[in-house]
């Protein structure tokens, strides 16, 4: 009975995969102001022109750089492991893996696509980066791989996780990042939101404007922006993930997932998992692939298909995603990575191809489930992670009342053991499910009324 099924550093995937080069449509490009197509020029004062061509590549395989791969030895690859605890405490017959990226130095999947950011900066002789975070494992991680190459780095901290999470603020801090909460005094987005609300939590969107506005405002030319998530070039860093898994399967005697599943907020621990199964089902293979997003921030389920912002105040370009409005503002659930508006274009792209089966679980269900993992695996997850796990358990209990086998793999994106106020919150019983009406919806959805509806250029 073996428990991890590990790889050994020479048989680690040596290219990223790019789902842009199979999906059956081409992916919708992003937009300027203007409504045309964004050039890559346009982006320069943002990415470095490497990261640009992965942004817009249809190339299906890139290599990953010696410098990269030297980095992600440090922890990869990573291992797939066999719940048998879950398993047994279930009484399913179904057989349940997961790939383990809590094993990071940051704790999550997130410094898969921080290191390949910080070198190619490096590399345009970029001096300092800014960003967003939400619930601190983009932030923790983009640190980390700032202080390996040299850079100065600044974390925008939305603040309801700011406040959640002081020790993610501790680990930046370690690594040598600035971290402050958002929205701040330090920025004209963040000045704006502040004198409209006051006491809002914050959001990623928000967080975003003001870490862009940081990096093009430099008058220096030296700073750029890193994004955690959402664009095509982090979805192709992540994908490295799904990739070590397919072979770990074939290690384990599997012929394959019956189905594959992992939270989804803006995308990257998704995609990282899932593309490289989302290929094999393009090729005809059986396979439900299944995001799983809170019912409280439910882009993909009950948003719209539209080209909408990526920020709130107008510093990003349109992209074509299912968003519930740039203006959205979540609610403050301590799955806080998973509070963004918009999903992923590539993650929305396969969603219109019918490729994923997405789904919107509930806060007090998916904290029941990271219990019951805890209890039965040992490992306390990030509560994004618990949404995962609370899918895999309405799969695995399917299983057992149909008496079918399958097997079920899931991504573990990250521990939750800076994470134990949100689970002292929820045996305290303090926190609660919350549901979007549809008015709520149709509100927060009227800020990109006058944008263009992105599937009527996908059926065009």
């Amino acid at each position: 009975m073996t428990t991890n099924i590990f790889l050994s550093e020479h048989e680690m995937p040596r290219a990223w995969y790019n789902l842009a080069a199979d999906l059956p449509h081409a992916p919708l490009p992003p937009l300027a102001p203007d409504g045309s197509p964004v050039r890559p020029e346009q982006l320069a004062a943002i990415f470095p022109m490497g990261l640009i061509e992965q942004e817009v590549s249809s190339q299906r395989w890139i290599d990953i750089p010696e410098e990269v791969l030297a980095l992600l030895y440090r922890w990869r690859p990573s291992p797939l492991q066999r719940a048998y605890g879950l398993e047994r405490a279930l009484g399913t017959p179904a057989r349940i893996y997961f790939k383990n990226e809590s094993v990071s130095p940051a704790g999550s999947h997130k410094p898969n696509t921080a290191v390949a950011q910080a070198y190619y900066n490096k590399l345009a002789g970029i001096k300092k980066l800014t960003t967003e975070t939400g619930a601190g494992q983009w932030g923790s991680a983009l640190a980390f791989a700032c202080a390996q190459f040299g850079l100065e780095c600044k974390v925008f901290m939305v603040r309801s996780s700011y406040e959640q999470k002081p020790y993610r603020k501790s680990m930046m801090r370690t690594w040598g990042a600035t971290c402050i909460p958002s929205p701040s005094s330090t920025t004209r987005a963040g000045r704006e939101v502040l004198a409209r609300m006051p006491d809002t939590p914050g959001s990623l969107a928000i967080a975003i404007s003001e870490a862009v506005e940081e990096a093009v405002g430099d008058p220096s030319g030296s700073t750029r922006y890193a994004l955690g998530s959402v664009l095509n070039h982090v979805m192709l860093h992540q994908t490295i993930i799904g990739l070590e898994a397919k072979k770990q399967l074939e290690l384990a005697g599997e012929r394959g997932p019956d189905q594959v599943i992992a939270c989804v907020g803006g995308g990257s621990n998704f995609a990282g998992l899932a593309f490289p199964f989302v290929k094999d089902k393009i090729e005809g293979a059986e396979i439900e692939i299944i995001p799983v997003e809170p019912s409280s921030c439910p882009s993909l389920t009950r948003g719209s298909f539209i080209y909408d912002l990526g920020d709130m105040s107008g510093m990003t370009p349109l992209l074509p995603m299912h968003s519930l409005g740039h203006e959205f503002v979540p609610a403050s659930i301590h799955a806080g990575g998973l509070r963004y508006h918009g999903m992923a274009p590539l993650v929305s792209a396969a969603v219109e191809e019918g490729l994923l089966s997405p789904r919107a679980l509930p806060q007090l269900e998916c904290f029941e489930a990271a219990v019951a993992f805890a209890r039965s695996e040992g490992i306390i997850v990030a509560p994004e992670t618990s949404h995962a796990i609370a899918q895999v358990i309405r799969e695995a209990k399917r299983a057992k009342e149909e008496g079918k086998e399958k097997v079920i793999l899931f991504g573990l994106s990250g521990h939750g053991l800076l994470d134990l106020s949100g689970y002292e919150s929820y045996f305290a019983g303090q926190l609660e499910n919350i549901e979007l009406s549809p008015e709520a919806i149709e509100r927060s959805l009227a800020c990109a009324a006058a944008y263009p509806k992105a599937r009527d250029f996908a059926l065009a």
